[in-house]
């Protein structure tokens, strides 16, 4: 029993002595090392503090987000893969110890008589009791086969868990998102509903006018030009509304939630945070997707040691301690102690050029990890540039926008004045008309492309990192 206990010892104390996986070391940062100054706000809020319940103001966006995070088919099954690989990984490390085995046995026999012995001597039946406790095939990892192996998984694991919490962000990110594009839609079809109105009732002004040929039947055609336009846009954002309310249901897993809160107008979203950007290498700790890339990496590279130790003899150890004994009463005396120890040791002697296919799939993989990373932080590099490029430019937009839509609603009023006066025709007041509703349908859709902006920005600098229950 000694004998067994000092092996096993021996055993452990030499597993895994050896690894020929290579070091890991973080590849240089593929990206420049400061975002551009001209874009770069001086912030003083770090999104990675925030959670999406703070960043977002209006209440019904953040009830939507719950409804996503809770019910999310997508981010459902995300999450049943981190428990696959986190199982996978308990399987892989529970290789590098032993696994002792209980046995218990008893057996009857009967031996016929012996042809020396008397044909009346009745057949000899004897009874073996047997209980004990034994390893099978246990491998000695001298060369790291198993622990690299181990590794591996547990790098995967890492890997699938930082992947289910990037889809947690790009779930938060698309689910504003289509939330901020029906907000537009509402306003664009209530736009649309008033510029409808409006020119329902020139029409009705025009067939009066042309009816006490005060005008000609060209400014009342034109009316109805109008009033077309104003049909079809209507009609077109009606559609488009329709899409987005399924879309944003599948996003929230089912039916959007009845009794939400009252939504903000779109003027009203903008939380007036200022981001810190930090810098590019910021991001390495900040993003999941850039975290997931290198836990593959490092997966890939204790694949190389896996494959490398194939190359050396695989050493495993039997071995089993008990007590025989042919009366079960006497079972656990002394007499009845029993033993046995067996070292194994197997090196394929040809293999037909395998392992060096294996190590060299595993060094290839190494390369395509390591261009995968690279890629990870360049493009949460452009992701960061782009939104700070765009909280800037898209505010100027806006404002813009909103003094040529206020210009725009003067001109539609001189012209209509003019009209009415005899200064000017009819075409004067439907290219007015016609300019403004371009101009507000405009603003509408860069108010929303600023709030797109600012969703994406908070995400790619690592906001919103609640963990899912």
């Amino acid at each position: 029993m000694n004998r067994i206990s000092a092996v096993s010892v021996i055993a452990l104390a030499l597993a895994g002595c050896v690894n020929m996986a290579p070091d890991h070391e973080r590849p240089a940062l593929a990206s420049p090392a400061v975002y551009a100054p001209e874009y770069r706000p001086d912030g003083t809020v770090t999104a990675g503090t925030l959670s999406y319940s703070e960043w977002f103001t209006d209440q019904r966006l953040v009830a939507l987000i719950d409804a996503a995070v809770a019910n999310n088919r997508d981010l459902i099954a995300a999450t049943a893969r981190i428990e696959q690989a986190r199982a996978q990984y308990r399987i892989e490390d529970s290789r590098r110890l032993p696994t002792p085995i209980a046995s218990a046995a008893a057996s009857r026999n009967r031996t016929p008589p012996s042809t020396a012995r008397s044909d009346a001597d009745p057949p000899v039946i004897g009874d073996l009791f047997e209980v004990g406790v034994g390893v099978s095939s246990f491998e000695l990892d001298f060369w790291g086969r198993v622990a690299n192996l181990s590794e591996s998984a547990l790098s995967q694991y890492l890997a699938v868990e930082a992947n289910q919490r990037a889809f947690y962000l790009s779930l938060i990110a698309d689910t504003a998102s289509t939330y901020f594009e029906l907000l537009e839609t509402e306003a664009q079809v209530d736009l649309a509903e008033a510029t409808l109105e409006s020119r329902q009732e020139a029409l009705r002004i025009a067939r009066l006018r042309l009816d006490a040929g005060v005008t000609s039947a060209l400014p009342f055609r034109q009316a109805e030009t109008l009033l077309t336009t104003a049909e079809q846009q209507l009609a077109a954002e009606r559609l488009v509304k329709a899409k987005l309310r399924a879309q944003l249901a599948v996003l929230v897993g089912g039916s959007i939630p009845a009794n939400l809160p009252q939504a903000f107008p779109m003027e009203a979203q903008d939380n007036g945070m200022v981001l810190d950007a930090g810098t590019p290498s910021d991001l390495i700790l900040l993003r999941p997707d850039i975290v997931a890339a290198e836990e593959q990496l490092r997966a890939a590279r204790a694949d190389i040691g896996a494959a490398r130790a194939a190359f050396f003899p695989t050493i495993s150890l039997t071995g089993s301690a008990g007590f025989a004994s042919t009366d079960l009463g006497g079972l656990f005396g002394s007499d009845g102690l029993s033993w046995s120890f067996g070292p194994e040791i197997s090196l394929p002697i040809f293999d037909w050029g395998a392992r060096e296919a294996k190590l060299d799939l595993a060094k290839a993989r190494e390369v395509e990890q390591v261009a995968r990373y690279e890629k990870a932080v360049q493009t949460a590099f452009r992701e960061v540039s782009d939104g700070l490029a765009g909280r800037r430019w898209l505010a100027e937009q806006v404002a813009a926008q909103e003094q040529g839509v206020a210009a725009q609603e003067r001109i539609a009023r001189l012209a209509k004045l003019r009209y009415r006066e005899g200064v000017a025709d009819y075409l004067e007041v439907l290219d007015a008309e016609r300019n403004l509703f371009s101009a507000q349908q405009q603003l509408l859709t860069t108010q929303r492309a600023y709030l797109q902006n600012g969703t994406t920005l908070f995400v790619a600098l690592g906001g919103g990192l609640d963990r899912p229950e």
